[in-house]
């Protein structure tokens, strides 16, 4: 009875002595390769948070390549759908020369010599800015006072006089526009519009010397002033008037005439 008592006693006394030193030798190489394991599952969270970084970043580069396609893509159907309204607006100009080339009556020759004078006078500062800066409406403008001249020739008065008409008013329009960029140079950021824009103003509002609320006010126009746009910044118009005046407007103090 009592030897079992001592060997009872023996299996549940603690370690002492060597066993007490292998205990001790056990529980560091625990504690060591526990820490040993906590220091390689830090290290491999640092990679894993850069990897995440990485993916998102060439995530967000590849959407944004997308947006970049899709507005170049807009662009090219924006351009053609302006390239065929173009030639359009041309195939109604002849029909509307070739109606009145039937209707001698709608001008006389004085008329239609008066209205060709005022158109070629209209053209001529045009064509001097634009030996030094795009100006399109120059050669559009010279050609519709060229096509003007033929109808002239050959005694279609009406026809003469309209093709006059559309070339003084491309000649303005023009002007108006390098008008405005002589006052206020071409700024970051800023896009032309394919081709001037016809507008109003909606209300009374004001037209600034740059795009801003805090720029210096140019002029104000008043509700139905007809108003040019030629290109824009954010939610800026670069626009000019009748009177041949230039600055920016708002976006939402604007809209198409």
């Amino acid at each position: 009875m009592t030897g079992r008592r001592l060997e009872a006693g023996r299996r549940s006394r603690p370690c002492t002595g060597l066993g007490h030193l292998a205990c001790l030798v056990i529980l560091g190489v625990s504690s060591s390769v526990s820490a040993c394991a906590g220091k390689q599952t830090e290290t491999a969270a640092v990679p894993m948070a850069e990897r995440r970084q990485a993916r998102a970043a060439a995530a967000a580069r590849a959407e944004q390549d997308h947006k970049m396609a899709r507005l170049e893509l807009a662009l090219l159907e924006k351009s053609a759908q302006v390239d065929e309204l173009q030639e359009k607006l041309d195939q109604a100009r002849e029909e509307v020369v070739r109606a009145m080339a039937k209707l001698q009556t709608l001008a006389s020759r004085a008329e239609a010599a008066s209205g060709m004078a005022e158109a070629e006078v209209a053209l001529q500062p045009l064509r001097a800015r634009s030996s030094q800066q795009t100006a399109p409406e120059a050669a559009q403008a010279s050609r519709l006072l060229r096509e003007a001249s033929s109808e002239f020739n050959q005694d279609n008065y009406g026809g003469a006089l309209y093709l006059a008409n559309q070339a003084k008013a491309l000649a303005a329009a023009g002007t108006g526009r390098l008008s405005s960029r002589e006052r206020t140079a071409d700024r970051p950021g800023e896009m032309s519009f394919a081709v001037p824009i016809p507008l109003k103003a909606l209300g009374t509002g004001n037209v600034r010397e740059s795009p801003g609320t805090d720029a210096p006010v140019a002029f104000a126009v008043e509700d139905g002033d007809s108003l040019t746009g030629y290109s824009y910044l954010e939610n800026w118009i670069r626009i000019s008037d009748e009177m041949g005046r230039g600055g920016w407007i708002y976006r939402k103090l604007i809209s198409r005439r």
